[in-house]
């Protein structure tokens, strides 16, 4: 393995983009493909974004899981396709060009050409795929671009047509009218889930309308109450809810009488009596008060005085009512308009509880219309807006008006209206504005309005029982997304409106005579060509209006056209899983054999969007749901929680991230939160640096520190390194070997179960028996925390191991140990990370014989071996145990340098108190720096134990009970609680709770001789932790000891030395007493030769040819002042023993020393190991041959020439 960087000089995105040279070079992504061909396809449906735009942080996040998944999935032994897609169609692209162009209306395109218009649209379709497919490139995503499908391609369009022909085949498709969300700006129809995207909270007036009823022998009028005043000239009828109460009520002031709903008197304009106004009448002035000041019951009070109850009746006797129209637009329409009707959408919270009905303007107004034959069914209804959005002739007083611009003026208009019998202006009885949530449209980003329109429909209603059946058949993640809202979703859906009265897009497949009574659908270009006898080479609308058909009935009935519609382009994009592959035309094999797909993912958005789409066109088609796996993941807003506006410019720019800290770094990021299972992600870019410092620095450095330790082998003259089998590591007798060998396997087969439930990051409950709890693992989290395990525990925790000093051969069995477990969760993080396990494995595959190209070209690791669930336990217990302690000592100001004198154990399982004082005691009294540690298994010595009820749990399933049982579960006695805990379930009345229904608390019991600063205690409510806190001047030496360790290893780093850098440390005591030094180095000698590698030499011993690469003098550390001084590893002579081999002559002598001193000391040093530490020196002119013995006439360091003169 090549040599590596610090974890400061290493630049994840400067390797990063290595690894995409290094793939391009290899055409890593087609080698892929290619070695997999003959493998299980598994096939994955990319929905296509419009090209108009460039990428975003709601892009990356869908492709990231897409790549992840689809990686993952290769692993596993698929063929998976992947190619990219683009919709090109429809309101995105139009809307661009009518920007640039200055297109105003329908007009101002027939005036330049559909031809014109529709060349100018395919020219910007195209704009951004080269910036597209460079910024998906370096977010890690593999997807073919070059093999792309675009939804305005012949051949995808081909397959659109035969789509909408196997529906109009199978009586799905109907021609009529609907009331539709309709964008003036775009001036098209939207459908219900474009309208749905786009919602603002907008000022709008309220009024209330009166509607004198016809023959009242008092001359009454029904009040209603509308927010689109600028639908009143097209009233054709008033509703009631026939289940209603309602009055008939006289204002006290004014005479006028009135009928609302009993629930909705209150709404009507309060008036009082004014002084000097005759009868007690008001300012005109007041009638339209819009909001009553006070409290409710002030406001009933006022109304009870105003107004005098004349009659009461039900809603339904006031059906077929006949009533005086606001507006003289549509009296042709009087024989049958202009009377009361009754349906239940009428409700009594809001408004009068009569409702204005314009049919062709609202959903329900139209259905009740229908209904009650106001209107008849079909495609002559009078909408009296057009498609600009302006009134049409019709309204002759507000003909060519802009309809929301016009609302002001309506007002006033009735306002002026004649009141009959009164002779007064008035028909406006109240006014005012109230702010609510409207909807606009997402592209123009214009008001919508409600407008019926004439189209053509899929009849989904018809197909809804076979909706709720597949969306069952299909597995989502989250779940609550498929079983509540896309359930819901379904359970509503409505006909669905294919078509768009626009230019450019996918034309519908129908030609129709001018009659009407002959419709053809085209199935395939082959069709159109034989029927017109022209060849056809585009399908888009300027290649094919012109194209006419002759009448199967003769030439007296003239020639079929077809419809000027297009498709709308949610259409196009719910047909993409036949169309990319251009089905039936083309591998017919292919898609009938794999459908539906086993994957698609894509935002919350989408279950109104592309998800509903899919589902009803592969329903309606082949009575199947077109997928079997969904991730459904939530919107990435802006880090103060707004959406993200490039206007605002309240987000950082992806690229930027990327280059600041690589797309690895942004992949784990949005990956590992909230968003993958569909909740909000606040996007941080402080959040992307915190996966680079808390995952990837400290990952690199575990990857460091083995290369560093294997290359130190080949620096000491031993053989290279290389790693053992895992046969041969599944012996090891050390315990963390054991251990991380056990969570290695635990980690993959976790990985592997969640993987294959799509569960990137999804909760589930996993009930430890011995812990006693419920706790939350994903994938992504337990794979940081594997990592982490990794590099804090085996590696912290191994450090002298790995770097040799507990002997050669358990060095090579902690390396291999290392390096396997290294490059099994770089396969297992591949998938998330393929850029960072990519570097780490093309430098560890060096020493490996059967290595793959790429790790991407590897199989996903398999579960091998068995599984130590009893070693992981304990080894988890004893990371809690000495997070425990810890927090004891920063209680009390202790540091870790500070030894103390005794821990103890309290935990009832007897296996984990011998472990923990057994195979792992030596880790935790090291690195909590206690002298001993006592094990404790009566739970009640040290201990308290209190029982909760978790009411998060069990609120609801008991309900009234609560109370009760909780009052019962905190009254247990410590006798209870430990029975409990034993059985694993208790009873209370008729309710039998388990362990996950109770927390147990275990309080700290102080022996009565101790005090609080002297006894500490820490629990995490399974294990309990006690420190003995008391003063000790016999531990002050290791406390000492230690704090010269840690001034030496900071030298060490501060004059950037590594690890594998043989220095030797001097040792010099600046004290006026130098013996309290002397005492402490002799006593923890042991500890300070091992935790260094080398003794602490004394400076006065220091050898005049030594090279000094640091020094540093320290004052006051643990009452010591000193200098210590780091120095090149130099040679010893034992100039007697090499006198004897020259019999005394010292010219020889002398030479021999002046000869070593010149070779290189790692090269020295390689030859004496392989001389088993002798060798031969012949090579001096005019001298003769000798044995050089290592240890006898000659040292490599002076620290190993100290240790041979100390006294045994």
């Amino acid at each position: 393995m090549d040599d590596v960087s610090e974890g400061k000089d290493f630049s994840f995105p400067k390797q990063e983009e290595s690894i995409l040279q290094y793939w391009t070079e290899i055409k890593a992504f087609e080698t892929q493909l290619d070695r997999t061909k003959n493998l299980p396809p598994y096939i994955f449906y990319d929905g296509p974004p419009f090209a108009t735009g460039l990428p975003h942080y709601g892009h990356i996040l869908a492709g990231t899981i897409k790549d992840v998944v689809t990686r993952y999935q290769t692993m596993r032994g698929h063929h998976v396709i992947r190619r990219f897609g683009w919709d090109c169609h429809g309101l995105p692209v139009e809307h661009e060009i009518d920007k640039k162009l200055g297109i105003n209306s329908r007009e101002d395109v027939l005036k330049m050409g559909i031809g014109n218009y529709n060349e100018e649209c395919r020219g910007i379709v195209t704009r951004y795929v080269e910036e597209w497919e460079k910024i998906i490139t370096r977010t890690g995503r593999w997807i073919d671009f070059k093999n792309d499908y675009k939804t305005m391609d012949l051949n995808f369009m081909e397959s659109v047509w035969w789509v909408f022909a196997q529906l109009f085949q199978k009586g799905l498709v109907y021609r009529g009218f609907k009331v539709m969300p309709y964008s003036t700006g775009c001036k098209t129809p939207l459908s219900n889930f474009e309208a749905n995207s786009n919602y603002k909270d907008v000022p709008d007036p309220e009024i209330m309308v009166s509607f004198p009823i016809v023959g009242d022998p008092n001359a009454a009028a029904f009040v209603a109450w509308t927010t689109t005043p600028w639908t009143l000239p097209s009233n054709l009828a008033l509703c009631v809810n026939a289940n209603l109460v309602y009055l008939k009520v006289r204002n006290r002031f004014t005479g006028k009488i009135f009928v609302v709903a009993e629930s909705r008197l209150s709404e009507l304009p309060v008036e009082k009596a004014q002084k000097g106004v005759p009868n007690g009448a008001v300012n005109d002035s007041d009638k339209s008060n819009s909001k009553t000041k006070g409290s409710s019951t002030a406001k009933s009070k006022n109304t009870v005085e105003t107004y005098e109850v004349l009659d009461k009746f039900s809603g339904a006797s006031l059906v077929g009512t006949k009533y005086v129209p606001l507006f003289d637009y549509f009296m042709d329409f009087s024989d049958m308009a202009f009377r009361v009707v009754a349906d239940d959408y009428v409700t009594s919270d809001s408004g009068t509880g009569i409702v204005h009905c314009a049919p062709a303007f609202g959903e329900d107004d139209y259905r009740v219309c229908i209904e009650n034959q106001i209107i008849t069914k079909g495609e002559n209804l009078v909408v009296a807006v057009d498609d600009d959005g302006c009134f049409t002739e019709r309204i002759t007083d507000f003909s060519r008006r802009y309809v929301k611009e016009a609302d002001k003026d309506i007002i006033q208009s009735v306002k002026a209206r004649i009141f009959p019998v009164f002779f007064e202006k008035g028909r406006l009885i109240k006014s005012g504005s109230f702010m609510h949530s409207y909807p606009f449209c997402w592209r123009s980003d214009t008001p919508l309005i409600y407008r019926a329109v004439p189209s053509w429909f899929v009849a989904v209603e018809k197909l809804k029982d076979q909706l709720l059946e597949n969306n069952k058949q299909t597995y989502w993640v989250p779940d609550f997304v498929k079983e509540k809202r896309f359930h819901n979703w379904l359970e509503n859906a409505r006909d669905w409106a294919v078509s768009r009265s626009r230019f450019w897009g996918t034309p519908l497949p129908i030609w129709m005579s001018e009659d009407g009574e002959e419709i053809i659908v085209m199935d395939s270009i082959d069709k159109l060509e034989k029927l017109s006898g022209t060849k056809v080479t585009d399908l888009h609308r300027h290649k094919i209006d012109h194209i006419a058909i002759p009448s199967s009935r003769g030439p007296e009935f003239g020639v079929l056209k077809r419809v000027e519609d297009v498709f709308d382009c949610w259409f196009e994009s719910g047909s993409m899983p036949y169309a990319y592959i251009h089905y039936p035309f083309e591998n017919v094999e292919l898609f009938e054999n794999n459908f539906p797909g086993h994957f698609v993912a894509e935002g919350l958005d989408q279950t109104r969007g592309w998800f509903y789409t899919l589902m009803v066109l592969s329903t309606a088609l082949f009575q199947k749901p077109a997928f079997r796996n969904l991730i459904c993941n939530g919107l990435v807003l802006a880090e103060d929680g707004k959406k993200m506006s490039k206007r605002l410019q309240n987000y950082p720019s992806p690229v930027a991230v990327i280059d600041d800290y690589g797309a690895d770094a942004l992949r784990l990021y949005i990956i590992n939160s909230p968003v993958v299972r569909a909740e909000p992600l606040r996007f941080k870019k402080d959040g992307v640096y915190g996966v680079v410092r808390d995952v990837f620095l400290p990952w690199y450095n575990a990857y460091r520190f083995l290369v560093q330790n294997a290359k130190r082998l080949e620096v000491e003259g031993l053989a290279p390194f290389i790693p053992f089998d895992q046969a041969t590591l599944q012996k090891s007798s050390n315990v963390l070997d054991q251990w991380i060998n056990s969570a290695t396997q635990s980690l993959v087969h976790f990985v592997r179960q969640e993987m294959d439930a799509y569960r990137l990051y999804t909760s589930i409950s996993v009930f430890n028996i011995v812990l006693h709890s419920t706790f939350h693992v994903q994938v992504v989290p337990y794979l940081l925390k594997f990592l982490d395990n990794l590099t804090n525990i085996y590696v912290r925790f191994n450090r002298k191991r790995l770097k040799g000093r507990s002997g050669e051969d358990d060095c090579r069995i902690a390396l291999s140990t290392l390096y396997h477990v290294l490059l099994t969760a770089c396969k297992a993080m591949a998938p998330f990370t393929p850029f960072f396990t990519e570097v780490l494995y093309q430098n560890m595959r060096k020493i490996s014989t059967k290595s793959e190209e790429s790790i991407h070209y590897c199989s996903f690791p398999e579960v091998e071996g068995k599984r130590g669930e009893r070693i992981e336990q304990s080894v988890n217990r004893m990371t809690t145990i000495i997070d425990l302690a810890r927090n004891i000592r920063e209680r009390h100001n202790k540091p870790l340098k500070t030894p103390l004198r005794e821990m103890v154990v309290v935990h009832p399982d007897a296996e984990f108190l011998d472990d923990i004082t057994g195979k792992l005691k030596e880790y935790v009294l090291e690195e909590l720096n206690v002298q001993s540690l006592v094990p404790c298994d009566d739970t009640l010595k040290y201990a308290l134990l209190r029982a909760e009820p978790d009411f998060s749990v069990l609120g609801k399933r008991l309900g009234k009970s609560m109370g009760i049982v909780a009052k019962e579960v905190k009254q247990m006695s410590q006798e209870d609680i430990l029975a409990f805990e034993k059985a694993g379930e208790a009873t209370f009345g008729t309710h039998c709770l388990k362990l996950t229904d109770i927390k147990i608390v275990r309080g700290f019991k102080r022996p009565d001789d101790r005090t609080q600063e002297e006894m500490d205690a820490a629990g995490d409510g399974d294990v309990l932790v006690i420190l003995d806190l008391r003063h000790d001047d016999s531990l002050l030496k290791a406390g000492a000891a230690r704090e010269i360790v840690n001034r030496i290893q900071k030298l060490r780093k501060k004059a950037g030395l590594e690890p594998t850098d043989m220095v030797e440390v001097y040792f010099k005591s600046l004290d006026k007493d130098t013996s309290i030094s002397q005492q402490i180095l002799n006593s923890q000698e042991s500890y300070i030769r091992g935790a260094l590698g080398s003794p602490l030499l004394p400076f006065d011993m220091i050898p005049p040819h030594a090279v000094v690469f640091a020094e540093e003098s320290f004052q006051e550390v643990s009452e010591l002042s000193f200098t210590i001084t780091l120095a090149r590893a130099a040679l010893v002579f034992n100039t007697d023993a090499i006198l004897a081999l020259y019999t005394g002559e010292t010219k020889y002598s002398q030479a021999l020393q002046t000869y070593l001193l010149s070779r290189d000391h790692y090269n020295l040093k390689s030859e004496f190991q392989l001389g088993r530490g002798k060798i031969k020196v012949s090579c001096i002119e005019n001298q003769p041959s000798v044995d050089v013995v290592l240890g006898q006439h000659v040292f490599l360091t002076f620290g190993e020439y100290f240790l041979s003169s100390k006294p045994k």
